[in-house]
């Protein structure tokens, strides 16, 4: 039979898939180069059945396998090269079987294309074997090979079940078994794709001779185990987006390859999925010696919580989306697991990220021959996750609070060093924003025992760390705060959400690199469990956030957005959700304390449920933690099954499960602790690589490096809007979103639609709005400030910031008469004009002979001050605009003393001029020592 090749426009149903690798790989026999940049491992093997006269489709795009992977905890790198094909993604997995081979034909959302799958059902104690020629099947041809298989076996071909994903393999003590996903169900739509939560899995065996194993095996309890994890509870998956990154990451790396420099990695040493939020990676672990297309049938998934709310404006819709992304590494239940091991992972470490969009079009792109330049979207990334230090509490029965340890001392703080080294990693270079919300005063010492070891620990990092890059360390007691009059919580976190988001900034996507904002830099947030107190904090940072992303898509003018309003009312719904399941996840009950805690509403009922959740929280850990304990260090493969070696139920601790010790290779240093790579700045790197280099993105470019375009290369369209079906308004995921429009039902003033007009005017609102004013002028100047700090200052950047600071002057000119006297030297920048030979100097303060408001006709300079004192050139000011910047560069050398000029006449306009520039607000822009 012959299959036709499919064209580079047909049926591609892939947006984003993980980028080309480009870290340094070790190559093997079998690795090919492609375009000077990739590399590409070619898979030589065949399917049992008569295929051979099929032709083959080669995959258009390579990746790398994850360059992290933990096996057996050992954290070897598996450099396995993976290809994705970008043809059309599998979404639907019809399994079949005969007495030797099992066969998995993966199909696309169409039912149009379709791959098998071989797996070897005879080697059941050995290596699982599995095998793909890489051939793709049109639905005729599909038939006619299932019909020879059947035909090829002696008890014909039996179908098993019908799946909608893979998860991977894991063995307990005999044959390995295969997760299916056979439930799934929408709960996002990001650029088009679809994000779906697991609603039901099963496990099928590999093995032709399979019997039910006996009540009390190893291996039933092994399996009850594992199935005390269940999948069927906040795990998620996407055919087609990674969620493993966030926004920033994958529509940067689009870019980047827009203007072919998928050299450059985002972030630096992650070219891939994110292997931390990858909590299927064990299971994959058998498939990437022996498959080399892993990623074509295996979805990657992560576990914490997705939600999106629609708020409607006026018949617009904004989409308000939530990832919240907890890491493999060093995970457990409450108790179980706290602070931080050996290799800097610490305990409930969580990514959250809140990405806005406006769904005037639903994909990345505009509309037209757009490539990712949509500038609809928006997204915010904060962190949260125990103190990073060696601290235990020892779980019992009849202590609700048991009392904390630190249990081991490091006068280096190694493993603090590691977390801090990959947050630098992995946002982008910027400022680590430490906020840590435990008790500063105890009578008996139980959290304050911690907050005296993590300063200690941020003051030594910070003593070796570069002044731009030093952590911003800030402890605040949310707890006596709360108990105090008024609303001490919500203020101080308003004025700090103001600050931390101006400090990292927002992403913004737009057409270029240069147009294009970046986050850089997060806000770490940690209490003692990280859930209820750190759930608050990061409700108000992502509300000041969610006002400037707002403002950025031009929704509104104001960044503030007032409290009892629909939107900060949903966004509330949101952050309860989110608290409430990681809170399930990690202390087996939901949040104790809620916002309506700390903003000291609604008393009553939030001490009843308080009550309630803590007697939860009780019996969770006393009781189930350590079961879910084992069943999550079994998943993640933290312990696997060997003879003779005790059951995963019979360890007293797992603490060497979680810790090892590397005794061989470099040690790392104790002062020079971080990775020059992770702290260079992400938004430097780009403008110097891309901008300054005249490489952005233009058409041409894209048409040049995009296989595909603008036909076939992100075809959004049969994942958004299933083709061939019939479809019911009512039953789309946008008809059934939580949205703000429920709202409106229950508004007593009717006129009222607006989602930004508070239902209660409270002066909580007027009072945070003036506290907040003075604050944001404030911090906007110190991140300009911190901006020019950063860099060395060229020519262009002066004249830039000059006519910046120079705009805001003139907007002013009222005060300057009154202070022209005041200025003194180094206050103003030094400039030198080449083309006119005119030079700008100022000196220290002085005190004319007459009142410049009496001038009205031109005078001689010398008769106001002494000779050679002062000498301007007034208009340079008037002239700055039409001059060429190429013109203007700093002086290498000055005198305090004034340019030589024995006369200088002034007319009184430029006098005026003059003056008007040199008002008070210049003197904090110094270019010189």
């Amino acid at each position: 039979m012959d299959v036709d090749v499919i064209s580079n426009n047909s049926m591609s149903d892939n947006i984003i898939s993980p980028p080309t690798s480009v870290e340094p790989t070790l190559l093997n026999d079998n690795t090919t180069i492609l375009n000077g940049n990739t590399a590409s491992t070619t898979a030589n093997v065949t399917l049992s059945a008569d295929t051979s006269n099929v032709a083959s489709v080669t995959a258009t795009t390579t990746t790398t396998a994850p360059s992290n992977i933990n096996n057996n905890n050992n954290n070897n790198n598996d450099m396995t090269t993976q290809r994705k094909t970008t043809k059309f993604i599998l979404s639907k997995y019809t399994i079949y079987e005969t007495k030797e081979r099992m066969y998995i034909v993966g199909s696309n959302k169409r039912e149009t294309m379709f791959r098998i799958l071989e797996i070897d059902l005879t080697m059941v104690d050995e290596e699982l074997t599995v095998l793909e020629d890489n051939i793709f099947f049109t639905r005729n041809e599909i038939i006619d090979v299932l019909a020879e298989l059947e035909k090829d076996s002696d008890d014909g071909l039996k179908k098993r079940l019908t799946g909608y994903g893979l998860l991977g393999f894991i063995k307990f003590t005999s044959c390995y078994y295969l997760v299916v996903i056979t439930k799934h169900r929408q709960v996002a739509v990001i650029g088009g794709h679809s994000v779906f939560h697991i609603d039901g899995t099963e496990l099928v065996p590999i093995t032709n001779n399979y019997k039910k194993p006996d009540k009390y095996s190893t291996e039933t309890k092994l399996m009850s185990t594992f199935q005390n994890l269940d999948l069927t509870k906040t795990f998620y998956f996407s055919y087609t987006y990674d969620i493993t990154n966030t926004l920033q990451t994958n529509i940067m790396r689009e870019k980047l390859k827009a203007v072919n420099r998928s050299d450059i990695s985002i972030p630096t040493g992650i070219p891939n999925y994110n292997e931390m939020f990858m909590w299927n990676n064990f299971l994959l672990l058998p498939l990437f010696n022996s498959l080399n297309t892993v990623y074509d049938w295996f979805q990657c998934v992560i576990h914490g919580f997705i939600d999106q709310v629609n708020v409607s404006l006026l018949g617009k819709s904004i989409y308000i989306t939530m990832i919240a992304r907890r890491s493999h590494h060093f995970a457990g239940a409450r108790f179980l697991k706290r602070g931080v091991n050996t290799q800097g992972y610490v305990a409930n470490e969580v990514e959250t990220e809140q990405i806005v969009t406006d769904m005037i079009l639903t994909p990345f792109h505009k509309s037209g021959q757009g490539f990712f330049d949509s500038d609809r979207y928006t997204s915010f990334v904060q962190h949260r996750g125990s103190i990073p230090l060696y601290w235990i509490q020892e779980a019992s029965n009849l202590t609700a609070k048991p009392p904390i340890e630190i249990n081991v001392v490091d006068p280096y703080f190694s493993p603090a060093a590691l977390h801090f080294d990959r947050l630098f990693q992995r946002y982008g270079g910027g400022t680590i924003q430490v906020l840590n919300l435990i008790k500063t005063k105890e009578k008996t010492p139980r959290e304050t025992k911690l907050l005296k070891e993590f300063e200690q620990c941020i003051n030594y990092l910070n003593k070796h760390l570069p002044d731009v890059k030093k952590i911003d360390y800030v402890s605040w007691d949310m707890s006596r705060a709360s108990k105090q009059d008024g609303q001490k919580v919500i203020e101080f976190l308003e004025t700090y959400a103001l600050k931390t988001v101006y400090e990292t900034g927002i992403f913004h996507n737009h057409s270029t690199f240069k147009e294009t904002n970046l986050q850089e830099g997060i806000c770490r947030s940690n209490c003692i469990d990280c859930l209820d107190r750190t759930n608050a904090a990061q409700f108000v940072i992502g509300k000041r956030a969610l006002g400037v992303q707002l403002q950025a898509l031009g929704i509104i003018e104001d960044t503030y957005l007032e409290y009892d309003s629909d939107i900060v009312n949903i966004l509330t719904e949101l952050f309860h959700d989110l608290g409430d399941t990681i809170a399930l996840q990690y202390g087996g009950s939901h949040l104790v304390n809620t916002m309506e805690t700390y903003r000291k509403i609604n008393q009553w009922s939030s001490h009843s449920r308080d009550m309630v959740e803590s007697i939860k929280r009780f019996y969770s850990n006393s009781f189930v933690d350590a079961q879910r304990q084992d069943a999550i260090n079994l998943f993640l493969g933290n312990y696997i099954w060997k003879p003779n070696a005790p059951p995963i139920w019979e360890l007293n601790t797992d603490f060497y499960l979680h810790n090892e010790y590397a005794i061989i290779g470099p040690k790392r240093s104790y002062t020079h602790w971080w990775n020059e790579y992770h702290i260079r700045s992400m938004r430097e790197l780009l403008r110097e690589e891309i901008i300054e280099k005249n490489n952005d993105i233009t058409l041409g470019k894209v048409r040049m490096n995009i296989r595909g375009f603008p036909d076939a290369f992100d075809n959004y369209w049969n994942e958004y809007y299933l083709p061939r079906s019939l479809t019911w308004m009512q039953d789309l995921f946008a008809y059934n979103m939580n949205s703000t429009r429920r709202y409106q039902s229950t508004r007593k003033n009717k006129k009222g639609i607006s989602p930004f007009d508070s239902r209660k005017q409270s002066w909580i609102n007027k009072r945070l709005k003036t506290l907040l004013i003075a604050e944001e002028e404030k911090c906007k100047g110190e991140v300009i400030l911190k901006e020019e700090f950063q860099r060395d200052i060229t020519s262009t950047d002066e004249i830039d910031l000059s006519l910046y600071h120079l705009k805001n002057l003139i907007d002013n000119e009222k005060e300057l008469e009154s202070r022209l006297f005041d200025l003194s030297i180094h206050e103003l920048p030094i400039l030198n004009s080449n083309d006119v030979g005119r030079a700008l100097n100022f000196l220290p303060s002085f005190s004319p002979t007459e009142s410049l408001s009496d001038i009205s006709t031109p005078i001689e300079i010398n008769e106001l001050y002494p000779t050679n004192s002062i000498s301007v050139d007034s208009q340079y000011y008037t002239r700055l605009d039409n001059l060429s910047l190429n013109d203007l560069g700093p002086l290498d050398d000055y005198d305090e003393k004034a340019l030589s000029f024995d006369s200088l006449t002034l007319e009184p306009e430029d006098l005026r001029i003059y003056t008007n520039a040199t008002e008070m607000d210049s003197k904090n822009l110094v270019f010189v020592d």
